[in-house]
């Protein structure tokens, strides 16, 4: 939907997916910029950001929202991060579930959006804290490798047909049909699974592992 905005980068031998959104930048990291959780500076150095400028937090699948006008050392238990002025750059850590940018005159949210997250309506959040008009959905587990129960199923089942196939659900799906419920327009996805590119991501499915990508976002202009 709308024109494309998300671009393959590579410097260095890190490689990363990078949307342009309306006065904004999201970046989605793969394995070789090796776990998030454990180094931000390899990532940072190649993108060409202040790894000082990076906010997270202690994510717990839920809708709770930080919002920020300047960098901070806190780590609040949220999901989502919301920037208000450029400088901060928000950070969420997945490794199956989706990370979310949205876009809008307010500023940009990340959102870590996993099946909990969603069903908690993270996204109608992220995308009113902001006026979100942009989205980009970020590489996460795909509909052939997530498989739920009824009670997951049932969180989403008012969302129509198509989101499911017998038990394998589509969250990329899932969070686009909320984004439009939301207003947003234009919104773009890499649809590639991770849980099959074990050359490219960490998947806690396939491997169990505490490694983790991120998705990144920032306000365009001084700071970055």
């Amino acid at each position: 939907m709308g024109s494309r905005v998300m671009e393959w980068r590579e410097v260095d031998g890190v490689e990363w997916v990078e949307a342009k959104l309306p006065g904004a930048t999201a970046v989605f990291t793969t394995c070789s910029a090796g776990s998030m959780k454990d180094d931000h500076w390899t990532l940072a150095e190649a993108v060409g950001i202040s790894a000082e400028r990076i906010v997270s937090g202690r994510q717990v699948h839920g809708a709770e929202l930080a919002f920020h006008d300047a960098p901070t050392a806190e780590t609040p238990a949220v999901d989502g991060h919301v920037m208000t002025r450029p400088g901060p750059i928000g950070l969420v850590y997945t490794a199956d579930c989706l990370p979310v940018a949205v876009a809008g005159p307010g500023g940009v949210a990340m959102l870590h959006c996993g099946w909990r997250g969603l069903a908690a309506e993270i996204v109608a959040r992220g995308a009113e804290a902001v006026g979100a008009t942009h989205a980009a959905i970020g590489p996460g587990i795909g509909p052939c490798c997530y498989e739920v129960g009824d009670e997951v199923l049932a969180e989403f089942a008012g969302l129509g047909d198509g989101i499911a196939d017998g038990r394998m659900l589509d969250l990329t799906q899932v969070a686009r049909r909320l984004l439009l419920q939301a207003g947003v327009e234009t919104i773009e996805a890499e649809p590639i699974c991770t849980r099959c590119e074990p050359e490219l991501f960490f998947s806690h499915r396939r491997d169990g592992t505490p490694y983790r990508q991120a998705g990144l976002a920032w306000l365009d202009g001084s700071g970055a």
